[in-house]
């Protein structure tokens, strides 16, 4: 049986064809959630309605109110309020970066910024509702320009979103919500 040159050359493979797990990530549809995203912010609202002041931590030395302050520490970080010092290392350089940020699982227990975590926790109302108006401004959040983040240095509109998705998810499995 003949085959023609063109399905000759469709059959053959060459390296960009082959998977490998960079060239495979790099094509994936599958990308992780986002703070961007809609269904994505209603699902963290809905679990922020599940938590308590008295939920206790699966985990680490945090309360619940400690926890939710920490949160929006990080988010008024993020909006430029809060100043923290840089934390040099490996993770703000390419590909490590990228990795910590949009696919691998992060460790309990990971040290974050000092001035993440200095504040007392407000009333559980008034600290819950800033958090959910927090996550309700990234429908019409658009911003020139991002401050940089203390571990990962400059970061995209796109990796902020996810950053921030997987820093509230990471926080609410901590407390089992």
């Amino acid at each position: 049986m003949a085959v023609s040159p063109e399905a000759a050359k469709s059959s053959v493979s060459s390296p960009k064809s082959r998977t490998s797990p960079v060239s495979f990530f790099a094509r994936s549809r599958i990308m992780p959630k986002s703070i961007w995203n809609e269904h994505t912010r209603r699902a963290l609202l809905e679990r922020l309605e599940r938590l308590a002041p008295e939920t206790r931590p699966r985990w680490g030395k945090m309360t619940a109110p400690q926890m939710v302050a920490h949160l929006m520490n990080w988010a008024r970080m993020a909006d430029g309020e809060v100043t923290t010092k840089t934390i040099p290392h490996p993770f703000r350089y390419t590909p490590l970066k990228q990795l910590v940020i949009y696919w691998l699982p992060w460790p309990k227990g990971v040290p974050t910024a000092p001035e993440l975590v200095a504040r007392e926790p407000e009333e559980w109302a008034a600290e819950t509702a800033a958090l959910r108006a927090h996550i309700d401004s990234f429908d019409t959040a658009s911003k020139a320009e991002w401050p940089l983040h203390p571990a990962f240095g400059k970061l995209t509109p796109r990796a902020w979103g996810v950053l921030c998705y997987r820093h509230i998810d990471h926080h609410f499995r901590q407390f089992g919500v």
